[in-house]
């Protein structure tokens, strides 16, 4: 083992080949020469020293996306995947129960939620949102403070040769507050290792004092940094390494107790240690990033990268490159990993990023279309070795990348074209309209991320309204969660006179045909098509008809045609903008739209003049539909896993669904058991599995009541009807000697839905509950929010089983059981309310009561012995006279019955005393004047003989 360590240094050494004096930024391309020091080799040196030559188990990297952690959107540490280790809640049948001494390099990402990088890319030499962390853990008391900094100093200085006196170190200096000491051990360490005092700091607990969380494991960390200046002039440090020392448990009351287990955990930016070795000032110029940088320039024809920053990189040429190689090795990584561009959660903040490298590389490297799907083979080539699933995904990274590009360069035109637009009209001194910069967002119409649009803003000298945004933020979080339920006359409507009118003047009903007209490309995605219109009608807030509208105000449109989906059927409304198609730099936004008496009546906010008789073109909001496709076919595949599991009896009450989650009422005889919600889920998974064409047809109503089992609502249905059927053709269903309609789901439905199955991903009933008798109502999610909750349930299943494990073994005192049923308490909340599967939940609620009953009972026996065994040794030390027994309830004598209550006894004794007492029947309490001691222990004695 020795030997193959060896090796590994003497190739890093030989790749090194001269010293490691520092130079600036280059002012030249990169690839004028070689890096000194492959980052594979660096990577691989690391592995390698803590596998042959301390006996580490090497461990893949996990994924991008957390596995059962909500607390996250990314993976961003090396030690998440070890959290069930630190947090005592391991299965003990796993694998990972076995992990002793690991290494490893994990692939993480900083972008959204607390740790996030994502808007200072670009603007420095050394932000990024996708790093590798090398890591060295030590699990359970394996090894601690000695061995772990003896191993990294011997690995920067022996196998890394960085000189020792660029190397400093800090420790924690202590927490008085906290009543917490300087880890002189730590200190002490470093010293003996040779590093000399003035080279070791002491810092408090904002610097050397690590946490998981609010509670959870945490302690001293030491940390090991580099001297950029080496010895000329002051000290310029960066932190290279940090190493934490699990001792301690942050309670949740805020104390801190000693952990059973002590635990090592080590983490090392690959980056900034191969910088370090290559003797860069910046990460951007070693051959992690060289290669890309190279590429973009010969992609692009943009001028060489030079490494400028802040006001000397003229036109922002430097900022774009480090963008696009920063991004396009975060999302080559984060799809690889399964987490694709979406509306929420990690996939929105991976749309983001898609969104901001189009932006940069477009409008300031001037890349043609389809550029930036062409750089993910250059991420394989040089991340691919060592994360095999990149090789494996990069042909469906690079078509999701390229889709997204596509998809997204027209409103990014747009979008500039507005801001230009709306520029011309400011004064000098006015801030950007907050209302025009929410219509470019993602939360508004155009799918521009809003720190795009503020930088955009930021590189023209021009501010943004902050306050209104967080207005119009508030306003989307009322939006949504109205949403969650029906409309009950919401927003603008036409009232039984104004529908009249409409008729008496021969005003056609709306042809709403278009809201269909959606395909799928070969290559998976769905494309919207725009719809040409004309303003028939418009209506003010109080609705007034008018002939024009205009300056920010709120008003109802109707026009002749129209592909937004009005809400009906239990769908939520569409939303989007329109645009006149005379001037298509002004934003329409529109909200939602309602169905009146045939009429498509759309809620929308002009900021410019609309008039009646205008030609204008829509555009549906493309994310928000395709949720509601996805949720609207995952209901209809939910409605027939229901009568497979309870019968064919079974009738749906009603649903609502909108991209965030479905709800469905079934009529039920009894509530759902966990064995039939799981059951529904099951059929749902394997009809999606399947990925089955979804047809749609419209026939005559008639004709379908020749449909073997049709699933239909006591509703008024339309004259011709469509019918939705998965998996079988309609004409096909239609037939009545045929009986494949029996097998599957067919629907009269007016709804938008997929064209297959696969694209609904998973569906997870997270919650039910009785609404009225023989009435239940379920909640349920699909894609990756479906898988998430199943992710959350398994882990909260492994801990069941944890904790389940520890109650087996017994506690050795009362102090520990305590602990566990304090345990078994906090994950009974995190069970109660998880996002996870609801079969699950209410197994797992069932194992937990009996284990709270269980770690109770355990807790009194444990009390019961330690109270016997101090009244003996009460009774032996005091085997004369008169004996005071202080604070040992009397269900803790063991053997003893009582004959008489501890409340009834002190008050017999405290009434003499002139005080008085209260308590239970077998602890009490209570106050009096003691001045005549042994007159109160009279009056007990005589009580208790009396009583006996």
């Amino acid at each position: 083992m020795v030997a193959s360590v060896a090796a590994a240094a003497r190739r890093l050494q030989r790749a090194l080949g001269r010293s490691l004096s520092w130079r600036g930024p280059s002012r030249r391309p990169l690839s004028s020469e070689p890096p000194p020091a492959p980052a594979t080799a660096v990577r691989d040196a690391f592995l390698s020293f803590f596998r042959d030559r301390h006996g580490h188990r090497l461990v893949p990297s996990a994924s991008v996306r957390p596995r059962g952690d909500p607390s996250l959107l990314f993976v961003n540490a090396g030690m998440n995947q070890f959290k069930p280790i630190f947090l005592g809640t391991v299965d003990p049948r796993s694998e990972m129960a076995g992990f002793r001494r690991v290494a490893n390099s994990q692939k993480c990402v900083r972008a959204g939620g607390r740790h996030n990088d994502l808007e200072d890319v670009g603007r420095d030499l050394s932000h990024h949102t996708f790093f590798e962390m090398l890591g060295n853990w030590a699990f359970g008391g394996e090894y601690f403070k000695e061995e772990a900094c003896s191993m990294a100093w011997e690995l920067l200085t022996q196998v890394y040769r960085i000189p020792e006196d660029r190397l400093w170190v800090s420790y924690f200096g202590g927490d008085p507050k906290a009543g917490l000491d300087p880890d002189l051990e730590s200190r002490d360490i470093w010293l003996s290792l040779g590093v000399p005092a003035s080279r070791v700091l002491s810092f408090g607990p904002q610097e050397n004092f690590w946490e998981m969380g609010d509670a959870g494991p945490c302690g001293p960390c030491t940390e090991i940094h580099y001297d950029l200046a080496g010895g000329v002039g002051a000290p310029q440090l960066v932190e290279l390494w940090n190493l934490v020392f699990m001792q301690h448990n942050r309670e949740t009351d805020g104390s801190l107790q000693p952990l059973p287990q002590r635990h090592v955990d080590t983490g090392m930016g690959l980056e900034r240690l191969v910088a370090v070795l290559q003797g860069r000032h910046s990460t951007y110029d070693t051959d992690l990033f060289s290669p890309l940088l190279n590429a973009i320039h010969q992609g692009c024809g943009a001028p060489p990268y030079l490494g400028r920053v802040g006001a000397a990189d003229e036109g922002h040429t430097d900022t774009a490159y480090r963008v696009v190689a920063d991004h396009i090795r975060t999302l080559s990584v984060c799809i690889a990993d399964g987490v694709s561009p979406g509306m929420s959660g990690a996939p929105l903040v991976v749309r983001r990023i898609l969104r901001r490298a189009v932006r940069f590389s477009m409008e300031v490297l001037q890349a043609p279309p389809g550029f930036l799907g062409s750089l993910v083979p250059v991420v394989v080539e040089t991340l691919g070795d060592a994360y095999p699933e990149l090789q494996k995904n990069s042909a469906q990274v690079a078509r999701l990348v390229s889709e997204d590009e596509a998809a997204f360069l027209a409103s990014l035109q747009r979008g500039r074209r507005i801001i230009d637009r709306t520029l011309r009209r400011l004064g000098p001194s006015d801030v950007f309209p907050a209302e025009v910069a929410w219509s470019l967002s993602l939360s508004g119409n155009l799918g521009l991320p809003l720190d795009l649009v503020e930088l955009m803003l930021e590189e023209k000298g021009v501010r943004l309204d902050s306050a209104g945004l967080e207005r119009l933020a508030r306003e989307e979080a009322q939006h949504r969660a109205q949403q969650a339920e029906p409309a009950q006359e919401q927003g603008l409507r036409l009232n039984v006179h104004e529908l009249g009118e409409l008729q008496r003047r021969g005003v056609p009903p709306t042809d709403d045909s278009p809201k269909y007209n959606y395909f799928l490309r070969p290559s998976g995605g769905y494309e919207f098509g725009a719809c040409e219109a004309q303003v028939l009608q418009l209506y003010t807030e109080d609705g007034s008809a008018v002939t024009s509208v205009g300056g920010g105000q709120r008003c109802g449109l109707l026009l002749d045609r129209t592909n937004f989906y009005a809400e009906q059927g239990g769908q939520a409304s569409d939303r989007g903008y329109l645009v006149r198609t005379e001037q298509q730099d002004v934003l329409f936004p529109v909200a939602q739209a309602q169905l009146c008496g045939g009429f498509i009546l759309h809620e929308a906010v002009a900021p410019e003049c609309l008039q009646v008789g205008d030609q204008v073109q829509l555009h549906v909001d493309k994310t928000w539909r395709l949720g509601c496709m996805e949720k609207h076919t995952a209901t209809h595949l939910l409605n027939w896993a229901l009568r497979q599991a309870l019968g064919p009896g079974t009738e749906q009450r009603g649903s609502h669904l909108n991209p965030e989650r479905l709800r469905f009422d079934v009529a039920t005889q009894a509530p759902l058991t966990p064995q039939q919600l799981q059951a529904v889920e099951d059929t749902v998974q394997e009809a999606v599995g399947k990925d089955e064409p979804v047809y749609v047809d419209e026939v005559a109503l008639a004709l379908t009541a020749h449909i073997p089992g049709l699933r239909s609502l006591d509703e008024v249905y339309p004259d011709p009807v469509r019918v939705v059927s998965v998996g079988v053709p309609v004409a096909q269903a239609l037939d009545p000697a045929c009986q494949v309609a029996l097998q599957t789901s067919v629907e009269l439905c007016c709804g938008t839905h997929l064209l297959r199955t696969g694209a609904v991903g998973d569906l997870v009933i997270i919650g039910e509950r009785q609404l009225a008798k023989g009435t239940t109502r379920l909640m349920a999610i699909t894609g990756e929010q479906a898988q998430q909750a199943r992710e959350v349930g398994q882990s909260l299943a492994q801990e069941v089983k944890a904790v389940t494990e520890r109650l087996s073994r017994g506690s050795r005192d009362v102090v520990e059981a305590q602990r566990l049923s304090k345990d078994i308490g906090r994950l009974t909340d995190a069970v109660d309310t998880a996002v996870m599967p609801q079969w699950q939940r209410r197994e797992l609620q069932a194992t937990l009561k009996v284990l709270q009953r269980r770690a109770n009972t355990a807790i009194r026996k444990l009390e019961t012995g330690q109270a016997a065994k101090k009244t003996q040794e009460l009774l032996e030390r005091h085997m004369k006279g008169p004996l005071i027994v202080d604070t040992v309830p009397t269900e803790s004598l063991s053997g003893v019955t009582p004959a008489f209550t501890a409340e009834a006894w002190a008050l017999a004794v405290c009434s003499h005393m002139g005080g008085k007492a209260w308590g239970s029947r077998v602890v009490a309490q209570g106050t009096g004047n003691t001045a005549d001691l042994e007159s109160a222990l009279s009056t007990a004695r005589a009580y208790a003989l009396n009583q006996l």
